[in-house]
């Protein structure tokens, strides 16, 4: 991230101390100025973050599914390691059969020997013999027609996972690229703002905050759990991962990360959860289509609040109507009000456990809901 992005994008934040919320957009210019509105600047700067977050989740879904494949790829060829190995074997086993065939030929079928046998009990005896061997012999062979196939097998979906490997690395490669650009995207808007627009872009989205919120508290979503001041009970893990959402406040966002020195919106509900000896999904979208949903009149803290129709964002529910969450490039993890993106819904990773008896909600920090980004010296978070 260039200085000056830096610089703009801690002004915005310190002014703001909040994430974005939804605002009426103004469709045209000033007229006397001929310059955006400050309403325009603001349902931008939204547009913007949300195509970054959008961009994010995508490329931390196909990380998720780079890695399932790295590891079974890695467990093909293992495998295929092992079956060659008992190819040579088998292949050996087969060799030194064919020798003693050889060896042993004289021209007269083992069965006729028998037959012309003087010794009756000999002779059945011998035939135990020849049926053993004829067993065996075709042991032998069935072992590596069977290795044969298997290893055949184990060659054709080792190569078809390398293919999928590489098919997922270049789409991953480009998913990095379209986040960048997004993120750029950002900075280019910002740096042709002046500090005035900057506080007043601010401004405007915290009053809409405010609004959101206020409004959201009024309409009853949250049933018991609204009321001032009124926290449910969590269960043991979901405890567990509010104390560690809250250990991360002050971090930075940054796309792709999972901690422990940052984290995105979804790597930071992940992580608080296993913390908790819970693991789910990655991304905020699998968060949403695999967790147990639950109506938001039962919210309880470490629950895990999903925002917008795509389900891009996510948070962890602290409990009086706030949640922690890593909101954007440029911020910090914090607490914000629920109501400051606009809600999909809510679900639950621990649909089974029980309330605690007694529960203390964990301490915040001085100035965790300020949003403030002051002295924050990183970067965009760009990989490599």
């Amino acid at each position: 991230m260039s200085g000056t992005f830096l610089r703009l994008v801690c002004v915005a934040a310190t002014a703001a101390g909040t994430a974005l919320a939804p605002v009426p957009a103004a469709a045209v210019p000033d007229p006397e100025t001929e310059q955006p509105s400050v309403a325009r600047l603001l349902t931008d700067l939204q547009r913007l973050y949300r195509q970054a977050e959008q961009a994010t989740e995508a490329y931390n879904a196909t990380e998720e599914k780079l890695k399932r494949q790295r590891a079974e790829t890695d467990r093909l060829e293992r495998a295929l390691a092992r079956a060659r190995l008992s190819l040579h074997d088998s292949r050996g086993a087969a060799g030194r059969l064919a020798r003693q065939q050889y060896q042993s030929s004289t021209g007269i079928s083992p069965y006729v020997r028998l037959l012309l046998a003087r010794d009756p009990e000999r002779a059945v005896d011998q035939g135990r013999v020849i049926g053993r061997i004829a067993r065996e012999r075709a042991g032998t062979v069935g072992r590596l027609t069977g290795t044969e196939r298997k290893a055949r097998d184990l060659a054709r979906k080792a190569r078809k996972a390398l293919d999928e490997q590489l098919a997922l690395t270049e789409r991953r490669r480009k998913e990095r690229d379209t986040v960048r650009g997004r993120l750029h995207d950002v900075e280019e808007l910002l740096a042709s703002l002046d500090r005035d627009q900057l506080t007043a872009v601010a401004e405007l989205e915290e009053d809409g905050v405010a609004k959101a919120q206020k409004r959201f508290m009024a309409s009853g979503a949250l049933g018991a759990a609204g009321s001032a001041g009124t926290v449910r009970r969590p269960t043991a893990a979901g405890g567990r991962a509010v104390r560690y959402a809250v250990r991360q406040l002050g971090k930075p966002y940054e796309w792709g990360a999972e901690g422990p020195k940052s984290f995105d919106c979804s790597g930071l509900t992940s992580q608080a959860w296993a913390a908790a000896g819970t693991l789910i999904p990655r991304t905020s979208q699998e968060q949403w289509k695999r967790l147990q949903r639950i109506g938001l009149d039962e919210l309880r803290p470490g629950d895990l609040v999903v925002y917008f129709e795509e389900a891009t964002h996510v948070a962890l529910y602290l409990g009086d109507g706030q949640v922690v969450q890593a909101p954007r490039p440029g911020a910090k993890v914090k607490v914000s009000p629920i109501a400051a993106n606009p809600v999909l819904g809510a679900v639950r990773p621990d649909p089974d456990g029980k309330p605690l008896r007694h529960y203390e909600p964990p301490e915040l920090p001085e100035g965790a809901t300020d949003g403030s980004d002051e002295g924050y010296d990183g970067d965009t978070g760009d990989e490599d």
